[in-house]
C-alpha cells in the first residue's frame, strides 16, 4: 500500500475547509478499508498569509484529525508558490502527492484512480476536466480561450487541466531540480518527461464561499503561462515592426505620387492618426519587451519562494 498525502493551498478558506476535511477523511477511510493507501497517510493544509481564521481551524482539526498536518507560510505568496510549496514538504513525507484546492470543485472520486494509475507505473496523472458547467459562464470561455492561445504560443501542457494532479515522489524530486521564480506548474510539470495519463475530472459546485481566483489573478497566471514558456511575443514584435516598414513605404509611394499629380491635400488629422497608432503599437513592442525583462531581473536574484514559518506534523 502507498503512503498518500493531499496537499492543499488554503487563502481564506474557513467557510469550506471543515467540511472538505470530512469529506477527505470518509473517502481515506474507505480507501484504506480498501486497501488502496496506507493508514498513515495524510491530507496536508498550506495556510497562504490567510487573513481570516484558516491557520487557526487547521491548527484544531490537526489535534482533532489524525489525517490532517498543517504548513503555514510566513506571507501570501499566491497560488502556484504555495502549491510547490506543499509538494516539496510533503514529497519527504509520502510516496504520491495530489494537488487538489481546498474548496475540493475537482472530482475527489478521481483520488481512488489516481492512486491505480500510480501503482500501474504512472507517475504523473493529471486530472483533465471534462465538464465545468459549475463554472461562471466567463470563467469557462476565457479558459477555453487560455488554453487555445498557449497552445498557438507553443506552450507544452495538457488541454483543461489545472492542479489537480498526482506526482510519484521521483517526479517531485525532478520538479525539486527547477529553480525557476516564475512558477507555472502546469507548463512546467510536463517537461519532466515521466510516464503519464489523465483521468477525467467533473468540477462541482463550491460548499460555500466563493472563489479566490480573481479575473486579475487569472489574467497574472495566463500572462505568466505564456511569457515563461514561449518567446513567440518576442518574434511577433520584429513582424510588427517589419509590417510598418512595409506600409510606410507603401504610404511614402502614395505621398509621392500625390505629389507629382499634385493632389496633396494638406491635413493634419491624418497624420496625428498615424502617430497616435504607431505610438501605440511601439509602447505596446516595449511593454512585451519589458515582461521578458522583467522576468529575467526575477529569475537573476535567486530569491526564495516561501518561507515556512510552522508545520504541524
Amino acid at each position: 500500500m502507498i503512503k498518500l498525502a493531499t496537499v492543499s493551498p488554503c487563502y481564506n478558506e474557513e467557510e469550506v475547509l471543515r467540511h472538505s476535511v470530512e469529506r477527505l477523511t470518509a473517502l481515506f477511510e474507505r480507501m484504506i478499508a480498501e486497501g488502496q493507501i496506507s493508514s498513515d497517510s495524510m491530507m496536508v493544509f498550506v495556510n497562504d498569509g490567510s487573513r481570516d481564521n484558516t491557520w487557526q481551524m487547521i491548527s484544531e482539526l490537526h489535534r482533532e484529525n489524525k489525517y490532517v498536518r498543517g504548513i503555514n507560510l510566513s506571507r501570501n505568496v499566491g497560488h502556484q508558490n504555495a502549491i510547490f510549496a506543499g509538494m516539496m514538504t510533503a514529497r519527504n513525507w509520502a510516496d504520491a502527492v495530489i494537488t487538489i484546492d481546498a474548496d475540493l470543485q475537482d472530482d475527489i472520486e478521481c483520488i481512488p484512480q489516481m492512486v491505480k494509475n500510480f501503482e500501474e507505473g504512472n507517475d504523473i496523472v493529471y486530472g483533465v476536466k471534462v465538464s465545468r458547467q459549475a463554472d461562471p459562464f466567463m470563467k469557462r470561455m476565457s479558459a477555453m480561450a487560455f488554453y487555445k492561445l498557449q497552445n498557438s504560443m507553443g506552450v507544452e501542457s495538457v488541454y483543461n487541466h489545472a492542479d489537480f494532479r498526482l506526482m510519484s515522489k521521483r517526479a517531485l524530486d525532478m520538479l525539486a531540480d527547477y529553480k525557476e521564480t516564475n512558477l507555472y506548474l502546469r507548463g512546467l510539470i510536463p517537461q519532466i518527461g515521466l510516464k503519464s495519463t489523465t483521468v477525467d475530472d467533473v468540477i462541482s459546485e463550491r460548499y460555500a464561499g466563493t472563489s479566490k481566483y480573481t479575473l486579475k489573478k487569472m489574467l497574472n497566471l495566463a500572462l505568466n503561462g505564456i511569457t515563461a514558456f514561449s518567446v513567440k511575443p518576442m518574434y511577433a514584435i520584429t513582424y510588427l515592426g517589419v509590417l510598418f516598414l512595409i506600409i510606410t513605404f507603401c504610404i511614402a509611394i502614395y505621398v509621392v505620387r500625390a505629389i507629382i499629380l499634385g493632389t496633396a491635400v494638406p491635413g493634419w488629422s491624418s497624420m496625428i492618426l498615424s502617430i497616435w497608432l504607431v505610438g501605440g503599437f511601439v509602447i505596446l513592442c516595449i511593454g512585451i519587451t519589458g515582461i521578458y525583462i522583467g522576468k529575467i531581473f526575477n529569475e537573476v536574484k535567486h530569491r526564495p519562494l516561501y518561507h515556512i514559518q510552522e508545520i504541524l506534523d
